[in-house]
């Protein structure tokens, strides 16, 4: 819930389904448990069709529909993934402008109150003034 907030402050829209699924596909997809589940799948697709005596092979060598389902896998996640990652920036952009704005307000902040020491300084310097001018009368 927190998060949603932070995300609607920082980047002014809520995230589409669409949006939250890319993400999610690029997650996925860029975890080591994606990596080693396709191999798996891969060596078990590969093992079934070169290996098989009981069973008819379905894809035999060269394993043209296992090249057909992975240039098809590329084919859909890679504009996936782009579009996860050009969130990313946007949100990293809205992100940079945040601290940015945050940074300037601090700025102006901190020399307000650099005026307001300086006049305090300058006070005193004149009330030291005053008081020794006093003491030089007596």
């Amino acid at each position: 819930m927190g998060e949603q907030i932070i995300s609607k402050i920082l980047h002014g829209q809520q995230i589409s389904i669409g949006q939250k699924a890319a993400d999610g596909l690029s997650k996925w997809a860029g975890s080591w448990t994606f990596i080693i589940l396709f191999i798996i799948a891969l060596s078990t697709w590969i093992m079934m069709n070169s290996y098989s005596t009981n069973v008819e092979t379905w894809d035999p060598y060269p394993y043209i529909l296992l090249n057909f389902v992975l240039s098809f896998i590329a084919a859909i996640q890679a504009p996936i993934i782009l579009m996860s990652q050009n969130r990313q920036s946007q949100k990293d952009r809205n992100k940079m402008q945040y601290d940015y704005d945050v940074n300037k307000k601090s700025q102006k902040g901190i020399e307000q109150v650099l005026k307001q020491v300086q006049k305090i300084e300058e006070a005193l310097h004149i009330n030291e003034k005053v008081r020794k001018l006093r003491n030089n009368k007596k």
